[in-house]
């Protein structure tokens, strides 16, 4: 089966992997976190996610961002969902976006994004820290989703994705429109996953990405800690949050 996303807008810039970011695996213990199961879902009874402008302005990094609040939120009992102005103020906030003349609506980077959502806030939120998973680690993506929440995901989209209800590699390979990043950069969050896949919020709904096509097309992704979200306000048992919260001071944004 086939959609459209053709006219979609994207807005991801390429990803900037440095020494500074911090990685996932070196604040979580093994031995201690509870396994991740393999299947596990947040969206639970949200039905209407909204666009967030990501359907005219190349914001999707703080639609992401408003899509896992109100899943964050909605799993606390109290759902909150940003406004669109909320998620224009900050794209404007990070790239220099003027929503009056249109100007500079060239996306933003993910780790752009990801500090100053950490730094000031989106939409009133403020986040707790992030840090980048393996590529292709899967256990780190059910990980992410299960004791936080969601996952935050940049995407290098190939031209097939714009037509597919499930996002796959195409039968075709990963050549010519299926080549890595011949439609654009994405970011959206992941917010469940099972054998088959990952569900995703993007432009308004939810959606399917085969772990084939993960593995072929995410180009960066991080675990998002936010009061939100975890429990008591504190971290799983098993995750450094100490050490995470003072390397990340280090990183200017």
């Amino acid at each position: 089966m086939e959609t459209d996303h053709s006219k979609m807008k994207l807005g991801k810039l390429n990803p900037v992997h440095d020494s500074d970011t911090p990685q996932l695996a070196n604040y979580l213990n093994l031995h201690t976190l509870p396994a991740a199961p393999a299947q596990y879902s947040y969206t639970g009874d949200i039905t209407t996610w909204g666009m967030m402008n990501n359907d005219k302005i190349g914001n999707c990094t703080c639609a992401a961002a408003g899509h896992l609040i109100m899943e964050w939120t909605a799993s606390n009992g109290k759902m909150v969902t940003p406004t669109d102005a909320d998620i224009i103020s900050a794209y404007a906030a990070i790239t220099g976006y003027n929503p009056a003349t249109g100007a500079n609506d060239g996306g933003a980077g993910v780790k752009e994004a990801l500090n100053y959502w950490r730094k000031t806030g989106i939409a009133g939120h403020r986040i707790m820290g992030y840090a980048a998973l393996e590529p292709q680690n899967h256990q780190y993506v059910m990980q992410s989703v299960y004791l936080f929440g969601g996952c935050y995901v940049g995407l290098s989209l190939p031209a097939t994705a714009k037509t597919q209800l499930v996002w796959d590699v195409s039968a075709t390979g990963t050549q010519g429109d299926g080549a890595s990043g011949s439609w654009g950069g994405h970011v959206v969050p992941v917010v469940g996953y099972d054998a088959n896949g990952l569900t995703i919020v993007t432009w308004g709904y939810t959606k399917t990405m085969t772990w084939n096509f993960w593995n072929a097309y995410c180009d960066e992704s991080y675990a998002i800690i936010s009061v939100d979200f975890t429990t008591n306000k504190v971290a799983p048992n098993g995750f450094d949050l100490v050490s995470l919260k003072r390397d990340l001071q280090k990183i200017s944004s």
